[in-house]
């Protein structure tokens, strides 16, 4: 067994990494894969678009989202949840600056408060281009360079070792184009030769000169070449003895340079990297710095040829005037009379008070010191999650190893992951290990909550509360009674707050993981009962840690106390919903006989026939709509009917709640094949009701003996005692309840209806 992981990561290697090759054998290369010389903007962008898009839903608008947002690279370990837009402009962003197309000189700026999925952004791009350079649409190439056997007494050198064998190569410290070893008028009959055979309307720029260590090896061998009396010299100094193409896997310090918020130094330090003052006095530079004795371990070196990132900003902010330049120019100095080209993608990621930074002398107007920076950077704006389902993941993933990003055909799927329960191991005080259940609905009321603290009032429109705009803005649409209300129906300003301030995913996560480690207050004689985390123990510990958190003000905590009541009711309506199913479970229509109710309805509007199980053609059958508006939806009785035949008032219920819907979820967009079935019986409002709600009347006239006022515990041999067995029993199979928890969440729905029951 051992041996086939061997095996496995030597195939991996294999598939990795190929032969060096030479600087001739590299120019055919390009000319027949064009993509492979792309510059940094460029390759970014092709690295972005290779996984593809998906569509989804944010703020109630469906959305095309990059899935390499997603990391499928590292199984969405590092997937930004969320922020879709703002990646999308990202990404526009990237496209203008790969073509030239005016926004070249600017600094990417990525802003926002803490958890809001920047630093998972770093985490993403880095992951991404290290597994797209290694395929091959995404290989990356740089030069290598060896002098040794050109003269007895010369050597390339860098760090403090000398070549002194031509298997002994040095590369580019930082990552130069291969092409940058051409002169420039060469290298633009290349790149023209290049971009003729490319499928892209942005073109492959390399604009870079070679970089100052290997222009060292390049001067040295065109001297010595010169001396020997070489005629072509550009051949001798790049034959295949002394210059190579070898590709690149990127990573952190090879096409990738991040500046990480602890990172000290001087700006040049920091940047570029230092000069090694023992190799300056070891290298016989007649009395000029060499350029082999420089570090180049900054920032920019590290990232040339790719990607740059000054991570925490605020921390840096004294390198961003030094940058200003950068993006147009495509030069940093080393030293006096020393400079580099760069070609790297440059990005800055900063929390809100960077801007405080930059708007210090704001009140000077014209006289602002930081105007021309603030000019060049291009802000986009992170944001709090403000759909329910994504900051349930997101609560999932900061709680557990889980790390696959949701994806659902509808949002039903989505429904049942945001209220699934959830099982961790801890260890207790007394050392014992145990098993914590969040019940189901509990990570649902802890996002809800976290959601609705983010949401603006000020466009909230009359009749709805922040839970009817949470809904909006991850489904796309509420319920209201027979009707389905879309959110282009409501009118919500562009210029709300919506997900600038909130509960953070981290406080939710803290007081959660603290409510792990503390047993709950409660008894049952057979049932663990005490292991059990509520969601009304979630919202209550949420609510009450407020008064302790330093990150929120004074009326931020009276705000966000203030919005605990509705999420609680929310969440007690889908507790509620549970347990009337699970007792209702034997009543509930199937979900064939919706289909087939929904069928005959469209072929009797349309005057159209059915085809039945034989392939045969044959009318609608109008005495088992009739059975089934009467029995199952309870809408009509036999006065509506004049036998089979429906009165008007049936007539229009079928075409304005049955057909209207069809309409709108399916029929506008049929194709040939379009059979009625084929749509979600749920798409359609009364339909959903009849599936999946039930009232306390039905269990009324069910169930005549029922008692909820005995539920805790009712007497054996009772109606509410098989009642209650039989709705523990539903629960745990339907809705993933263990006995514990499906136990408290109907104690608890019970005890609120046994006020009413009378």
């Amino acid at each position: 067994m051992t041996r086939d992981f061997i095996t496995q990561a030597d195939r991996e290697l294999t598939e990795t990494y190929e032969a060096p090759m030479s600087l001739e054998e590299y120019v055919d290369r390009i000319v027949a894969q064009p993509q492979l010389a792309a510059h940094a903007s460029k390759y970014l962008l092709e690295a972005i678009e290779a996984t593809g898009t998906r569509t989804v839903v944010e703020e109630g608008e469906e959305k095309e989202r990059y899935s390499f947002f997603d990391d499928p690279h590292n199984d969405g370990e590092h997937a930004i949840l969320g922020n879709t837009e703002v990646l999308n402009e990202f990404v526009d962003d990237l496209r203008s600056i790969a073509a030239k197309r005016g926004k070249e000189e600017k600094i990417v700026w990525l802003e926002g408060p803490t958890a809001t999925g920047k630093s998972e952004l770093k985490r993403c791009l880095i992951n991404g281009l290290r597994e797209y350079s290694k395929t091959e649409a995404g290989r990356r190439y740089t030069i290598e360079w060896n002098v040794s056997g050109v003269s007895d007494g010369g050597g390339l050198t860098y760090g403090d070792r000398e070549v002194s064998d031509d298997s002994e190569w040095y590369a580019s410290p930082v990552q130069a184009h291969p092409l940058s070893v051409f002169p420039q008028t060469v290298r633009s009959d290349i790149l023209d030769a290049v971009n003729e055979q490319l499928d892209d309307h942005i073109p492959v720029q390399v604009d870079s000169r070679l970089d100052p260590f290997c222009r060292e090896a390049y001067d040295y061998l065109e001297e010595q070449y010169r001396r020997d009396g070489h005629e072509n010299l550009f051949s001798a100094v790049t034959s295949e003895e002394h210059c190579r193409v070898k590709n690149i896997v990127v990573d952190v310090g090879d096409g990738i340079g991040v500046l990480h918020s602890e990172d000290e130094g001087t700006p040049k330090e920091r940047l570029v990297g230092s000069w090694m003052r023992g190799m300056i006095q070891k290298l016989d530079s007649r009395g000029r710095k060499n350029p082999q004795a420089f570090s180049y371990d900054g920032v920019l070196s590290q990232g040339n040829g790719l990607l740059t990132l000054v991570e925490d900003a605020a921390q840096h902010a004294d390198l961003l005037q030094k940058l200003l330049n950068v993006p147009d120019e495509r030069h940093v100095k080393l030293d006096k009379g020393i400079g580099m080209d760069i070609d790297t993608q440059l990005i800055i990621i900063s929390n809100p008070d960077l801007q405080a930074q930059l708007n210090q002398h704001a009140d000077r107007q014209g006289q602002d010191p930081l105007k021309a920076l603030k000019r060049r950077l291009d802000k986009h704006e992170f944001r709090y999650l403000t759909n329910l389902s994504l900051e349930a993941e997101l609560l999932r993933r900061e709680l557990t190893n889980e790390t696959s990003v949701w994806v659902a055909d509808a949002y039903e799927e989505l429904e049942e992951k945001i209220r699934e329960p959830l099982t961790m191991t801890v260890r207790n005080s007394s050392h014992q290990v145990i098993d914590r259940e969040l019940a189901p609905h509990a990570i649902e009321a802890a996002a809800l909550y976290a959601v609705v603290t983010r949401l603006d009032t000020d466009d909230l429109p009359p009749g709805l509360d922040l839970g009817d705009k949470a809904q909006l803005f991850d489904a796309g649409y509420i319920h209201d009674g027979d009707d389905r209300m879309s959110k282009d129906e409501f009118e919500f300003s562009e210029q709300a707050s919506d997900g600038e301030h909130g509960i953070p995913v981290t406080y939710t996560r803290d007081e959660i993981a603290d409510l792990l480690y503390e047993s709950q207050d409660r008894h049952h004689p057979e049932l663990a009962v005490e292991n059990v985390i509520m969601p009304r123990d979630v919202l209550n510990a949420l609510a009450d840690g407020l008064s302790d958190a330093p990150l929120f003000s004074e009326s931020e905590r009276t705000e966000f106390e203030n919005r605990v009541v509705q999420v609680k009711n929310r969440i007690f309506s889908a507790q509620e919903d549970d347990v009337l199913a699970a007792i209702m479970r034997d009543k509930r229509v199937d979900v064939a006989t919706v289909e087939e109710y929904v069928e005959h309805v469209y072929a009797w509007a349309e005057d159209e026939p059915i085809v039945n199980e034989r392939g045969e053609n044959e009318e609608p059958d109008p005495l088992k709509m009739k059975i089934f508006e009467i029995e199952h939806l309870g809408r009509f009785d036999e006065k509506h009917y004049s036998g089979s035949d429906p009165s008007e008032a049936v007539r229009s219920f079928r075409t304005e709640k049955i057909i209207t819907a069809l309409n709108r979820h399916a029929w506008a967009n049929r194709d040939a094949e379009f059979q009625a079935t084929a749509v979600n019986p749920k798409e359609i409002p009364v339909i959903r009701t009849v599936l999946g709600s039930h009232d306390w009347d039905e269990v009324r006239r069910t169930f005549e003996d029922f008692d909820p006022r005995q539920w805790d515990d009712p007497p054996i041999g009772t109606e509410t005692a098989a009642v209650k067995d039989e709705t523990i029993q539903n629960m745990i199979e339907m809705f993933d309840y263990t006995a514990a928890s499906a136990e408290l969440t109907s104690r608890h729905v019970m005890g609120q209806v046994s006020y009413k029951w009378d």
